[in-house]
């Protein structure tokens, strides 16, 4: 069988091509992607390529299929599988396999499997790590945000706290206590914030911070206040471009600093201030990965020392956090939707990966049987005054305050896909 899926050569070398798919061994499953969520760390391999930990040394002669936020339909099922899995079932990919202590992951690591291709093929470790998971969602776009969902509920699960003359480590944020998100205006932290507010263990004040503020007041539209009050939460959008931002955050605690803190860019000034605002066994979780090597910040060991505070740092969830995030899409406590701000095509997928950082806004979904420009759903409007396809995704997006929806996915998919 023919597959269609951009390859990375290389340091900046994506390449979309076309090509042939062994037959599938009988420990393999072969399986169609429909859509794939562009993701930092892509970005991070293409510019990095063989440098990068998860790419293997031989890339040039042996490509891979880049993306690794995807969901699909199971195609086809070799032997060994075939009474735990059906043909025709949905599925998402937990890639951080760790088979055999392995870094190897789909969409870093492998000839046959990636998100941005139109069919893969599964080798037996996927399988064998228990890392491919039926979803049941109602958009395959929702299967993509799963694991974007997983690494921030990971962050969650990560944190502790301990007790005054005790080595125990309490696992999760405090309940009820303060939290503060630096740079949670971005798509990771749209979905911390999503997950904290409707999970089971959440904070008594959540302050989400960012220095744009038309971005914090699109983000306030999303995920309000008052859905927030409604969870126990109490939640507030901070602009930390004030001249003492430290002093008015510190003033939302009543003085008392933050339980747990999490910061989502790699900006040392961020991790000071984030350590700065820690209280008293107080938690930092340094989530957003840097490019450099050699990022380094200040931190405060005095604090260290008599306050007890702490530091953790987490790189993607688990296969747990993963299927966590499966079943609130499935019981309806998440909103994936809000994550989406650009829809695109397989045939965009390689510039905008390249240049990522660049494009403002939240997740770039990518629908891989779809030739279409990357294009913002706020432009959906604009669009459609010439173009009959964007005038009837705008009507249909205006249902549900702008936002894609699995109404929005089906239109696509009927209108586009080759």
């Amino acid at each position: 069988m023919k597959t269609r899926a951009l390859r990375l050569y290389g340091e900046m070398d994506l390449r979309l091509e076309e090509f042939e798919l062994p037959e599938i061994k009988d420990d393999e499953i072969l399986a169609r992607v429909v859509s794939d969520s562009l993701c930092q760390s892509s970005y991070k391999a293409a510019h990095q390529g063989a440098k990068h930990k998860r790419v293997p040394d031989n890339v040039a002669e042996n490509p891979v299929i880049i993306g690794h936020e995807f969901c699909g339909e199971l195609v086809k099922i070799g032997s060994k599988w075939a009474n735990q899995f059906k043909e025709g079932q949905r599925f998402i990919i937990q890639p951080a396999l760790a088979y055999k202590g392995s870094l190897d992951a789909p969409g870093y690591s492998y000839q046959y499997i990636g998100g941005d291709a139109t069919y893969v093929i599964m080798p037996h470790e996927v399988m064998e790590m228990n890392c491919l998971i039926p979803f049941e969602g109602a958009g395959f776009y929702e299967g993509s945000m799963t694991e974007p969902y997983s690494c921030v509920i990971g962050t969650f699960h990560a944190m502790y706290h301990t007790k005054y003359g005790s080595y125990v480590h309490h696992m999760g944020i405090v309940e009820g206590g303060n939290m503060v998100m630096l740079a949670g205006n971005g798509p990771m932290g749209q979905a911390a914030i999503d997950y904290i507010v409707h999970c089971d263990r959440r904070p008594g004040l959540l302050v989400v911070t960012g220095r744009r503020q038309e971005q914090l007041d699109r983000l306030a539209q999303l995920l309000t206040v008052a859905d927030a009050e409604k969870n126990g939460v109490k939640l507030v959008y901070f602009n930390t471009s004030v001249e003492d931002a430290y002093g008015e955050l510190m003033k939302l605690t009543g003085g008392r600093g933050y339980d747990d803190v999490q910061v989502f860019t790699p900006v040392a000034e961020m991790v000071e201030l984030g350590d700065s605002l820690l209280a008293n066994d107080g938690c930092l979780n340094f989530f957003s990965g840097p490019s450099d090597k050699d990022f380094k910040a200040q931190f405060n060991f005095y604090n260290v020392h008599y306050a007890s505070t702490h530091i953790v740092g987490t790189s993607g969830g688990n296969t747990d956090d993963m299927r966590e995030a499966a079943e609130m899409m499935k019981d309806g406590r998440l909103t994936p939707s809000v994550l989406v701000s650009h829809v695109g095509g397989l045939d965009c997928a390689g510039e905008a990966t390249l240049h990522l950082p660049e494009i403002r806004g939240g997740k770039k979904l990518i629908y891989t049987g779809v030739d279409m420009p990357l294009t913002a759903l706020a432009d959906f409007e604009k669009l459609g005054k010439d173009d009959a396809f964007f005038a009837e995704l705008d009507r249909i997006c205006k249902k549900t305050n702008g936002l894609w929806s699995p109404e929005a996915e089906q239109f696509l998919l009927k209108e586009k896909s080759i």
